[in-house]
């Protein structure tokens, strides 16, 4: 109960802040709460509406709305946390905080959206809206980037790390990326200290391809697996790494990212001295929160592992995994999922 209530007291520690910071009017937050009501309609309406044209007007008229309400003074401080479909985190510092959703196109597909909002010292509104360009980058890991070409996903996690007495803000993200294939991502954001304009991406990772002896450096980092796998890419504040599943595919076809799966086994990231390296094993026996599947991270559970322990793949699991994927894939698409926790 101990260990449940430090991590509650630690998730609530950026509103507890802003709560004791509060200058926000009380007219101004029955506005907002007002305002508030009316976006959940678009909110909702944008990923669950049948129609496609609905859908779309409801991005529309909601993003419209919600510079409105941002635009109230000390709008910063309202927590909008009754619009579940949109992703929203403060950063661990407090120093903005970022909104991230999803603009349903059809059953397999979503458009990401986004912006992000710094705290000022007067109240006043400073925002910077995210414009994805993703469906049309070719080398996505390749470059750095500003708001204007983002590579959008739904975000679920900010961690903060210093480097040379500037913070750093590592996003890890959601993309429902194309009919037949999901991407989770990794990306930092650090803020140009001219402008104060966002930037994301940077020489920070440091990685080790299957495929190759040497070690690279890429600007972010992503896997992209088939659309009915599960798979955990999070961060592990026991470790202070980020923990993500190894993937292989289950056809033997290692240039089709569609068809990659957990095979049981865990890589991670590590920061050292301003960079995140890739550590390519991270278990020798994985411990037990790594056995539980969740529903929007997703995990591939130890004992469903598709290698040995001499490291050869189980043609009969990795069959059974195969013929398990083609039944969700014919099963009715869900809905869009809830907010994504953060734990």
């Amino acid at each position: 109960m101990k260990i449940k209530s430090l991590f509650l007291l630690i998730a609530l520690l950026p509103a507890l802040y802003l709560s004791a910071q509060r200058n926000i009017k009380a007219a101004d937050w029955k506005d907002l709460e007002k305002r508030e009501d009316s976006l959940k309609v678009f909110a909702d309406s944008m990923v669950n509406a049948e129609r496609a044209g609905t859908r779309f007007l409801a991005d529309s008229n909601f993003v419209k709305g919600f510079v409105r309400a941002l635009k109230v003074p000390w709008s910063f401080q309202f927590p909008f946390d009754s619009l579940t479909t949109v992703s929203q985190l403060y950063a661990p510092d407090s120093s903005f905080r970022i909104f991230t959703w999803q603009l349903k196109k059809d059953e397999y597909m979503y458009f990401q959206k986004g912006a992000i909002q710094m705290r000022t010292k007067n109240g006043t509104l400073r925002l910077y809206p995210l414009f994805d360009v993703s469906m049309f980058t070719r080398k996505p890991d390749d470059s750095v980037r500003n708001r204007q070409n983002w590579i959008g996903a739904l975000y679920y996690k900010i961690i903060a790390k210093t480097w040379q007495g500037k913070t750093f803000y590592t996003l890890l993200g959601f993309d429902g990326f194309t009919v037949s294939s999901n991407r989770k991502w990794m990306e930092v954001l650090s803020f140009d200290d001219n402008t104060g304009e966002p930037v994301f991406g940077g020489p920070f990772f440091v990685i080790q391809p299957d495929s190759a002896k040497k070690k690279t450096t890429v600007n972010r980092f992503h896997i992209e697996y088939k659309k009915e796998a599960s798979t955990t890419f999070n961060y592990s504040s026991e470790k202070d790494m980020v923990i993500f599943d190894h993937l292989i595919s289950e056809t033997d076809e290692p240039n089709r990212a569609e068809t990659y799966v957990p095979d049981g086994d865990f890589e991670g990231f590590e920061w050292k001295d301003g960079k995140w390296v890739q550590i390519k094993k991270v278990f020798v026996d994985v411990p037990d929160q790594f056995k539980n599947v969740d529903p929007y991270l997703g995990n591939a559970p130890a004992e469903d592992a598709l290698l040995d322990k001499d490291g050869n793949i189980d043609e009969k699991k990795l069959e059974e995994r195969s013929r398990k994927n083609e039944e969700k894939g014919k099963e009715k698409p869900k809905p869009k999922p809830k907010k994504p926790v953060s734990n």
